[in-house]
């Protein structure tokens, strides 16, 4: 029963990851009620970003019927005097009447068309050359589904977000030194500065950018499980307005709500999967060139799931 309870617990955090405002409120609303609830109000009105309606979308999405839908996640690394780059990028779909979520991650250095510049480069350089409309379009382009809604998380945001949980802990596979930090293997735990450090090594990991993707996603694993716990609630506001400064969105709080009311049952099966390719250098230049049927059963995949014919 403790194994199955464990597994469980597993497979949620990644839809913590995604709906991690969903989870601060159910947990800080049984403990602080109003409060909280306006606390979280306003923090989400603070992420209200760009306006965005799929042209790919032929009917509006209804939370109360229950339809499939579709969020990009993008963890931009914003940096002073640069405009940044989508360095994680995954397409999360969820559909309710099957009681499942799909999440997709494509690898940051992906050869594709960036829509609206005509040019073919790294996918992730659409977020460089266009911001967020211009990356979801892209997407849109390469997987040839409607994107619904967009999630955008600011990387250098993880020191505030980290120090306002009051620290995370991790398990580091590697030994691993990077900007004058050391990060020995096993079990470490971070603040701010260190969690953002950790969360950018690439070069010094042999496996690039998918052991900095991995890294990324355990310093947001380890925000929610700590931003989640009855201990951090006591800081709610600190979080919250971390969260509000970091955290950019298109779904609105009424939308957040009636999510959370109609698709609780999505929790049931969460499948992880990743973009396939062949790294090559073009020009100089190293792409992950991804095959045609790799992307053909990508794209089948999460039509299927949101009910595309």
């Amino acid at each position: 029963m403790r194994q199955e309870r464990k597994k469980k617990k597993r497979k949620n955090k990644w839809l913590k990851f995604f709906g991690i405002l969903f989870l601060l409120f159910l947990i800080g609303g049984a403990v602080y009620g109003a409060m909280v609830y306006q606390s979280l109000k306003g923090a989400v009105n603070s992420m209200q970003g760009t306006d965005h309606k799929s042209e790919k979308r032929l009917e509006d999405i209804k939370f109360k019927n229950k339809d499939p839908f579709s969020v990009l996640i993008l963890g931009v690394d914003e940096r002073a005097n640069d405009v940044g780059r989508s360095d994680t990028m995954i397409v999360v779909t969820v559909n309710p009447k099957k009681e499942s979520v799909e999440m997709l991650s494509i690898p940051r250095d992906t050869r594709a068309e960036i829509v609206g510049h005509g040019t073919i480069d790294k996918m992730n350089h659409a977020y460089a050359y266009g911001g967020i409309p211009m990356s979801i379009k892209t997407v849109e382009a390469f997987l040839d589904i409607p994107i619904d809604y967009y999630i955008k998380m600011n990387m250098e945001g993880f020191q505030d977000i980290v120090e306002a949980v009051g620290g995370i802990t991790v398990k580091n596979d590697m030994n691993l030194s990077h900007g004058g930090y050391s990060f020995p293997k096993g079990t470490i735990t971070l603040n701010g500065k260190e969690a953002l450090v950790y969360s950018r090594i690439r070069k010094e990991d042999p496996r690039g950018d998918f052991g900095r993707q991995m890294r990324q996603r355990q310093v947001i694993e380890a925000i929610v499980e700590k931003g989640a716990s009855l201990s951090s609630l006591t800081n709610y506001r600190s979080i919250f307005k971390a969260l509000g400064k970091n955290v950019e969105t298109n779904l609105t709080f009424d939308e957040m709500m009636s999510i959370q009311n109609h698709y609780k049952k999505a929790l049931g099966s969460i499948k992880q999967s990743t973009i396939e390719g062949n790294g090559q250098r073009i020009n100089g230049i190293w792409y992950l060139i991804v095959p045609e049927e790799e992307r053909l059963k990508a794209q089948n995949k999460l039509k299927a799931h949101l009910e595309i014919q």
